[in-house]
């Protein structure tokens, strides 16, 4: 016999506190504050995409006040945004980016159609924070190719940078997969070659000399 049969109202009770408890749980369960708004593969393609980043000679309209629909933002630490920055460019930091007060200064810079350009001393450094922010809905983000510290090299001369990739770090010194590819045929062809025949020469056996001392 079950414990429900013998005392019904206290299975029912119980049942109907579960029930509530369950509709508590879901009633007072938070919304992310983020949803992601791209599939892996448009993330993907966003490396691709031109228009996704900031040409470092773009600059020079920008810091000439030609174009004033740019809005600048150094994501590293205020120590090192202290020692040198691009001129007019705010400070948020990496960290501080998602802080509620930022997230919404963001959204007014979109809201009024301005480009956010995110910097750090390379384009490594500023990968992350872009991306994020192209896979949560803000499609206004750019990233600066180079950052910092080409701006900082060429920061004399930044119009004469059209058509410049020296910006570009981490290349391959070498073509791995071609010279994967040529072992692969020398191995191969290896394999193919005909094998000398192996001739065994066999040792005559010495015969004692006869005889005593």
């Amino acid at each position: 016999m079950h414990v429900h049969e013998l005392n019904p109202k206290k299975t029912l009770v119980t049942v109907i506190i579960f029930v509530l408890i369950i509709l508590v749980g879901f009633l007072t369960l938070k919304k992310p504050r983020f949803t992601y708004k791209l599939s892996l593969q448009q993330s993907i393609q966003l490396l691709h995409d031109k228009d996704a980043c900031f040409q470092p000679f773009q600059l020079a309209d920008v810091l000439n006040k030609v174009n004033g629909e740019v809005v600048l933002i150094d994501i590293r630490d205020k120590f090192t945004y202290g020692q040198g920055h691009i001129p007019g460019a705010e400070n948020i930091s990496a960290y501080d980016l998602t802080d509620p007060e930022n997230i919404e200064h963001l959204k007014e810079l979109r809201n009024k159609n301005m480009t956010v350009v995110l910097y750090g001393n390379d384009q490594l450094q500023a990968n992350g924070p872009w991306m994020w922010f192209r896979q949560t809905g803000f499609n206004n983000v750019k990233i600066l190719l180079g950052g910092y510290d080409y701006y900082k090299t060429h920061k004399n001369t930044l119009a004469e940078t059209k058509g410049d990739k020296s910006y570009r770090k981490g290349m391959a010194r070498y073509d791995y997969a071609k010279v994967a590819r040529s072992t692969t045929v020398n191995n191969n062809s290896q394999k193919t070659a005909k094998k000398k025949p192996v001739v065994i020469r066999r040792k005559k056996k010495v015969v004692a000399a006869s005889g005593g001392c």
